[in-house]
C-alpha cells in the first residue's frame, strides 16, 4: 500500500506526570498515512509516556501534536478519538465483565445512532474470532483475543490512525504473531499505526520505520530495515536481552 503524507507529527515533545520532572524531554517523531512506525527503547525510556501524551492521557509540558494539519497538543482524549486518533492502552482495555458484544456496544456508543450496528457488524466481519465469542465475557477471553478485542474496539470508531502501547505483552509468540498479523491487514486498509512494542525484533519486521528512545530523548531513527541490519541497534536491542517495556 502506497504511503501518504504526514498525518501525525510530534514536535519537541517535552512530558510527564509531575512539573518539572519530563521523561520526555524534546521529542519529535511524525507519522504517515497509511504506514506503521515502531518506537523503540530501553526500559524507562519513555515510550509508553510519549505515545500516552499523543493520545491526550499524559500532560504535554511543552512542543506540540498536529493531526491532520490541526493542533490538538490541548484537545481532551475523546476529542482526540472524535479526530480520528484512536489509543489502545496495554493494560485494562476490556471490560472483563462485560461479553464481546457489550465491550464493543459500549466503544460504539461515541458514534451516531444510526452508525452503530454497520460499524458493529464490520468489525465481527473483520475480526471473525471475535464474532463467533460474541456472548463471551471478554474476561474469558484468552490473552491474544483480549489483545483483538482491545484493538477492535479502537477501530469501531473508523480512526485513521491507531496508537496501541506493547500490543505483545504478555503474549505467546504464537498469540503475539496473530496480533502482529492482524495490525499488517489493519494497516493495509489505509490506517496509519504507532505502535510502542518491546519485541523488537518483530516490531522491525512489522514496521516501515522506527524511532529509537533513549533517556526520554531521540537517539535513532530510519527505515525498520535499516535499523535491524544496523550492527549497533543489533547489540544493543537484538542481541540476547530484548527490550522491556518502559513505564
Amino acid at each position: 500500500m502506497s504511503v501518504g503524507g504526514p498525518l501525525l507529527v510530534v514536535e519537541n515533545l517535552v512530558a510527564g506526570y509531575e512539573p518539572g520532572l519530563p521523561i520526555v524531554n524534546g521529542v519529535s517523531i511524525n507519522v504517515n498515512a497509511g504506514e506503521i512506525v515502531a518506537i523503540l527503547g530501553p526500559n524507562g525510556a519513555g515510550k509508553s509516556t510519549l505515545i500516552k501524551a499523543i493520545a491526550g492521557l499524559a500532560p504535554i509540558q511543552r512542543g506540540g501534536v498536529t493531526f491532520d494539519g490541526r493542533d490538538v497538543s490541548h484537545s481532551p482524549a475523546h476529542l482526540r478519538l472524535r479526530e480520528g486518533l484512536a489509543f489502545t492502552p496495554q493494560t485494562e482495555n476490556v471490560f472483563g465483565r462485560l461479553n464481546v458484544d457489550d465491550n464493543l456496544k459500549l466503544a460504539a456508543g461515541v458514534l451516531p445512532k444510526a452508525l452503530r450496528a454497520g460499524r458493529i457488524a464490520a468489525t465481527y466481519a473483520a475480526f471473525p474470532d471475535l464474532a463467533r465469542q460474541r456472548r463471551l465475557p471478554a474476561g474469558r477471553l484468552s490473552g491474544g483475543q483480549r489483545q483483538m478485542l482491545a484493538i477492535a474496539r479502537s477501530l469501531l470508531v473508523a480512526p485513521r490512525a491507531l496508537m496501541l502501547d506493547e500490543p505483545s505483552a504478555g503474549l505467546s509468540p504464537k498469540l503475539a504473531e496473530m496480533v502482529f498479523t492482524q495490525l499488517s491487514s489493519i494497516r493495509q486498509s489505509g490506517v496509519a499505526i504507532l505502535l510502542v512494542e518491546q519485541n523488537t525484533r518483530a516490531a522491525l519486521t512489522l514496521a516501515d520505520r522506527a524511532y529509537v528512545l533513549v533517556q526520554g530523548r531521540n537517539r535513532h531513527e530510519g527505515p525498520a530495515r535499516a535499523l535491524a541490519n544496523d550492527p549497533m541497534i543489533a547489540s544493543l536491542y537484538l542481541g540476547g536481552v530484548e527490550m522491556e517495556g518502559s513505564p
